[in-house]
C-alpha cells in the first residue's frame, strides 16, 4: 500500500548534475543521504549543447542504487522531483529517442513561421513566454528540419516515464516549454500551431495531485520504494523559489546555481499584468512564478576560476572592495535569456590594464552578474508595487560570502540567506506536500560604502552593457539568435 508519511526521496535533474537525496518530513536534507551523478554537457559549433539521455538516466538510477546500498531508502513516504526547465528530446513512434537532450543552454533553433495577424504581446501575456530559441515553439520546427519525429518530450517527462512507464508532464514543466496557456493550465492552440504539432504529440498534462508508482521492474530493484507515490515534477525555478523561502508575493527569491534568477511566487488568479521583459511559469495548479533568468552565474564563476587556475584559497575576490574594480565585466558568455537575443560568446571585459589581478577579473564578473539580477529585481518591485524582501539561495550563494555581500549591496536592501543549499529538492517536496519552509540562515545588511560605490558603477555598467550587446552582432554574425 502507498505510504502516507515518512521521509521524502527527492530527485533533482540539473544541468551539471543529477542528484538523489533523502529529506525529513519537513523537507530538511538527511545528513549523508545524497548521491550525485556529474553531468558534462557536450558543446559544439553554432551554439550546440547536448546531454546524453541514456547516461543521464542511468546515472540517476545509479544514485538510487547508492542510496539503497547505504541504507537510506527506508521509510520513504513520497518521491518528488525538481527539474531543469525547457529541455526537449525528439522521439520516434516507438518512443525511442532520436536526439540527445537539448537543454536550455543550446542556442540552435529556426525562426518561427507566423502570419501578419500574430500578436506576440498577446501570446506572451497568455503563455508567459516569447517566440524565443529557449522554447518549443522554435525548438520543434528546428528539430523537425533535422529528424523525422513522431512526438516530443522533456528530460523530466522521460525520467518519469522510465520510472513509472507513464509519459506525462506537470503543469509546471509544461509551462517552461512556452506552449502552455497559463490561465487554463492546458496547451495553448496558437502555440501548438506555431510549433507545428498537435497536443497528442506532447506529454499529457496531469494535475498537481496526480501520483504514479514505480514500474514492477524498479519495484524489484528498490523494494522499499514499491508503491510509494511519485509526484509530478516541478520546474527548478519554481521549486528553488519555494525551497528558498520565497513562496508569496512579499518576497523575491534570488537563486544562484549554474544559472541565476530572481522570481516571485504568487496566485495565478488575479496575477498582475505581465510586463514584456519578464516571464511567467506555473508552480502548480494554483500558483505562478514571475521573474527574470540569467545564463551566466555559477557557470561563470566555475569557468573563470578554471581559466585563471585559481586554487581554493583564491576562488573569492577577497580584498577587492565591492563596486570598486576599474574592470567592468559583462556576463554574456552564455548569451542572454529572452526577450533579449544576445548570443553565446558575447562576454566582455572593459577597462583592463596590466596591473589588474585575477581577483579584479573575478570581482568584475560577480559584480556584473549581480547588476544583471538587480535589473530583474527592480522590475519585480515595480510590478508588485512595493520594495520586495529578498532571500538568497542556491549553491553559488552557499559557496561565496563575497558574492552574498555583493548582491546585498547591489540590491541596496537587507537580504536573508537560505541555510539550505539544496533548494530545488527542498522546494519540490514543499510543492508536492504543501509545506512552507523558512530560509533559516543569516541576515545581511548592506554596507553603505559598498552601496555608494555600486550606485556610481551602475550607469557605467549599463552603458557598456549596451555596447557589448551591439558588439555581439559583429562577433557572431553567423550565429542564429
Amino acid at each position: 500500500m502507498p505510504k502516507t508519511d515518512g521521509r521524502v526521496l527527492a530527485l533533482d535533474l540539473g544541468t551539471s548534475s543529477a542528484r538523489a537525496l533523502v529529506l525529513s518530513p519537513d523537507a530538511s536534507p538527511i545528513p549523508g543521504a545524497l548521491a550525485r551523478h556529474k553531468i558534462a554537457p557536450a558543446y559544439g559549433e553554432r551554439g550546440e549543447a547536448t546531454l546524453d539521455l541514456h547516461d543521464y538516466i542511468e546515472g540517476l538510477l545509479g544514485c538510487l542504487d547508492e542510496l539503497q546500498q547505504n541504507g537510506h531508502l527506508t521509510d520513504i513516504g513520497d518521491i518528488v522531483m525538481s527539474s531543469q526547465w525547457h529541455s526537449i528530446v525528439a522521439l520516434a513512434g516507438t518512443g525511442q529517442a532520436l536526439t540527445p537532450v537539448i537543454p536550455w543552454v543550446d542556442t540552435r533553433s529556426v525562426p518561427p513561421t507566423v502570419d501578419s495577424s500574430f500578436d506576440e504581446h498577446a501570446f506572451h501575456a497568455r503563455t508567459g513566454a516569447w517566440l524565443h530559441r529557449l522554447y518549443w515553439t522554435r525548438r520543434i520546427p528546428w528539430l523537425r528540419s533535422v529528424v523525422s519525429a513522431s512526438s516530443y518530450a522533456g528530460l523530466p517527462d522521460l525520467v518519469l516515464e522510465r520510472l513509472t512507464s507513464e509519459r506525462v508532464t506537470s503543469v509546471s514543466i509544461a509551462s517552461g516549454t512556452g506552449t502552455l496557456n497559463l490561465a487554463s493550465g492546458t496547451y495553448d492552440p496558437e502555440a501548438l500551431a506555431v510549433a507545428g504539432v498537435s497536443e497528442s504529440q506532447l506529454p499529457a498534462i496531469v494535475p498537481t495531485g496526480w501520483t504514479g508508482v514505480l514500474s514492477s521492474a524498479f519495484a524489484l530493484r528498490w523494494p522499499e520504494l514499491a508503491g510509494v507515490p511519485i509526484h509530478p515534477p516541478t520546474g527548478d525555478g519554481a521549486a528553488s523559489n519555494v525551497g528558498t523561502g520565497g513562496y508569496d508575493e512579499t518576497t523575491a527569491a534570488v537563486t544562484v546555481g549554474t544559472s541565476a534568477a530572481v522570481r516571485v511566487v504568487h496566485p495565478i488568479e488575479g496575477a498582475p499584468e505581465l510586463p514584456w521583459e519578464l516571464w511567467r511559469y506555473r508552480v502548480d495548479d494554483k500558483r505562478a512564478v514571475t521573474g527574470m533568468a540569467f545564463s551566466a552565474a555559477g557557470n561563470l564563476h566555475a569557468w573563470l576560476t578554471a581559466v585563471l587556475q585559481l586554487d581554493a584559497e583564491h576562488r573569492e575576490p577577497t580584498g577587492v572592495e565591492i563596486g570598486s574594480s576599474r574592470v567592468i565585466g559583462i556576463p554574456f558568455q552564455a548569451g542572454t535569456r529572452p526577450p533579449e537575443t544576445v548570443p553565446g560568446g558575447s562576454g566582455a571585459y572593459f577597462g583592463l590594464s596590466f596591473d589588474d589581478t585575477a581577483a579584479d577579473l573575478l570581482a568584475a564578473s560577480l559584480q556584473g552578474a549581480s547588476l544583471e539580477i538587480d535589473r530583474g529585481l527592480r522590475m519585480l518591485d515595480s510590478l508588485f508595487g512595493h520594495e520586495l524582501q529578498v532571500v538568497l539561495g542556491g549553491g553559488g550563494i552557499d559557496a561565496s560570502a563575497w558574492w552574498r555581500n555583493c548582491l546585498t549591496a547591489t540590491f541596496a536592501r537587507p537580504t536573508e540567506v537560505c541555510a539550505e543549499a539544496e533548494v530545488g529538492a527542498r522546494g519540490a517536496a514543499a510543492v508536492a506536500l504543501g509545506l512552507s519552509p523558512s530560509p533559516g540562515g543569516e541576515s545581511l545588511q548592506p554596507v553603505p560604502a559598498d552601496v555608494a560605490r555600486v550606485a556610481v558603477l551602475r550607469p557605467r555598467y549599463e552603458s557598456l552593457r549596451a555596447l557589448a550587446a551591439q558588439a555581439s552582432t559583429i562577433l557572431t554574425t553567423d550565429t542564429p539568435a
